[in-house]
């Protein structure tokens, strides 16, 4: 049924940890491709008042550092389980981390978006913005949520 699952982590919460599991055990039962993303949101690192006086280059690079290392650990706990993963580390300042997703899942030709969230509502949702309700509202292909 799917053949290209694709799966958003961030940088290790127990809400990304739980979407990745499942995207494991979906893949494993439909025999699927996996592509691992991590996006680095830039922005938060133009707003730091050290970034500021460093040029952003020693936080960035460590953010990258990050970044490669959640994604190698996820590549190995699929490959643990029998999945095959491909990985793929993204950086944006202008685009929100929901468009960055929903435009991989498009260029990848994802069948399947699988992401782990918070499941806020109401008016936290709306104060702290939301990848998941993001890509919800526009993917092209079908999302299954996992809650934390």
């Amino acid at each position: 049924m799917y053949s290209r699952i694709l799966v958003p982590i961030d940088d290790g919460s127990e809400t990304s940890n739980r979407g990745l599991a499942e995207a494991i055990e979906l893949a494993k039962d439909q025999n699927a491709k996996v592509r691992l993303l991590h996006v680095i949101d830039e922005s938060f690192i133009v707003y730091d008042a050290y970034s500021m006086l460093t040029g952003g280059g020693v936080i960035l690079e460590e953010f990258r550092k990050r970044g490669e290392k959640v994604l190698a650990e996820a590549k190995n706990l699929a490959a643990r389980s029998g999945v095959e993963a491909e990985t793929k580390l993204l950086e944006t300042l202008r685009q929100r981390v929901g468009d960055m997703i929903l435009k991989e899942a498009r260029d990848w030709d994802a069948d399947l978006i699988v992401m782990g969230t918070h499941g806020r509502r109401g008016f936290s949702q709306l104060a702290l913005g939301s990848d998941a309700a993001a890509v919800l509202h526009d993917a092209p292909v079908p999302v299954l949520l996992v809650r934390a």
